[in-house]
């Protein structure tokens, strides 16, 4: 063992040069670095590569500044609902009943500010408070009950669908208050001198990479301090130049056309929430704990049966703010509302990186992939592949994606 600590020292100790002798410097650190944070970025890569593809086949039209703005607004509750079945996947359960929860919530919501006059920003909060109870109930049953998230979650999906159907009585019900269509369809108000731009998306897009370097720095720093492993200096500064270069060219993209959508904003207060408290809160790490390992958990004192129960009430919160946005962006609430939500949910969160047996995955991983499926279903539409074969795609690249993590876990135990 110290044989081998010693021979890493003198290639961990030349940044930028050859590492024993052995190939081009910056190459051999790329390699390097890629090979250790496969799980982290390789879905990023494959994000890129789906977009180029597209952006080739349907002759650059999936790029167009309307279509980028489309695909934020049409992947919101979606992705909303991954951030959510993340944590979830992250303590080892699984959640089915979100995508009936957002057809009940959206149906509440209906009934409460259409038949009953309800002020949309209380009833907003009135709607939440709903789908957190409903989470809470399922967590309740799960956590302090022992019954299996499956069949508790399953079981909710029936119920759920029910009562939507009780609410709206089978028919579809609206229109919602403009203020709520705002936040679901609408965009950031124009400011400042006319430009070609949007100024305001411009400002918050170097306000966005500032914080984006600030954060990483950060990151870096604080594993150096701890004696963790980090990126070599040349590949984390081939990082951050990647990823200014990506949120220059969205918020371009945004910029020239009607500006960021105001759901944006939502979802990136969400990243920024559940990955800071993720990685840095007390919670967030025990969440990682009980699905790593449940009774070494237990052992170190983790209060496993509160975590699973806090981890499901977010999960009914989350499914209520995608139902007010899914029917807000449709103005109306159906008793058909979020079919299948579930499963894009799940989907996008195994494909962002989540591992099945728990104790694995990000926030960031949950958007990178709701946005895989997000471009897929938008480029099939804009290249005219059929519905039925665009299920046939998203099935395999949801296999491609465990199977992934499968051969990644292999690698790394053998």
């Amino acid at each position: 063992m110290s044989a081998n600590v010693t021979a890493k020292t003198p290639a961990e100790a030349s940044p930028g040069g050859s590492p024993s002798g052995s190939g081009p410097g910056l190459l051999r650190l790329l390699v390097d670095g890629m090979r250790s944070n496969m799980r982290q970025y390789g879905m990023l890569i494959a994000l890129g590569v789906i977009v180029a593809l597209f952006a080739v086949w349907t002759g650059g039209d999936l790029l167009l500044p309307r279509n980028v703005s489309n695909l934020v607004l049409q992947n919101s509750y979606i992705l909303i609902l991954a951030i959510g079945m993340m944590i979830v996947i992250i303590a080892g359960h699984i959640d089915l009943s979100v995508g009936s929860i957002t057809a009940f919530v959206g149906g509440v919501a209906a009934v409460l500010m259409v038949n009953h006059d309800v002020p949309w920003p209380l009833a907003v909060l009135l709607c939440l408070a709903v789908g957190a109870a409903a989470g809470a109930a399922q967590g309740f049953m799960i956590a302090y009950l022992g019954m299996p998230s499956f069949i508790v979650t399953l079981a909710g999906m029936l119920i759920f669908r029910g009562l939507t159907e009780v609410f709206l009585k089978g028919q579809t019900l609206g229109p919602f208050p403009e203020g709520l269509q705002k936040v679901a369809n609408g965009f950031l108000p124009e400011v400042g001198p006319k430009t070609n731009y949007h100024n305001l998306t411009l400002l918050l897009g170097l306000a966005l990479v500032g914080f984006v370097i600030w954060r990483e720095m950060k990151d870096r720093k604080r594993q150096a301090e701890y004696s963790l492993e980090v990126l070599p200096a040349n590949l984390f500064a081939v990082k951050l130049a990647l990823l200014t270069a990506a949120i220059i060219a969205l918020t371009m993209e945004l910029g020239s056309y009607k500006g960021a959508p105001v759901v944006l904003l939502v979802l990136a207060v969400l990243l920024v929430g559940f990955g800071y408290v993720m990685r840095n809160v007390v919670v967030g790490r025990h969440v990682y704990a009980i699905g790593g390992n449940l009774p070494a958990a237990r052992l170190s004192g983790v209060r496993d049966k509160k975590v699973t129960f806090l981890v499901f009430l977010n999960m009914g919160m989350m499914a209520a703010l995608a139902g007010l946005v899914f029917a807000a962006r449709f103005n109306g609430a159906s008793p058909k509302a979020g079919v299948n939500f579930e499963l894009e949910a799940i989907a996008a969160s195994f494909i962002g990186g989540a591992s099945m047996s728990g104790g694995v995955g990000t926030i960031l991983g949950a958007i990178i992939g709701g946005l895989v499926l997000g471009v897929l279903n938008n480029g099939m539409n804009l290249v005219g592949v059929g519905t039925d074969w665009q299920g046939v795609i998203k099935g395999l690249v949801l296999l491609a994606a465990v199977g992934f993590d499968v051969w990644n876990k292999r690698k790394v135990g053998s």
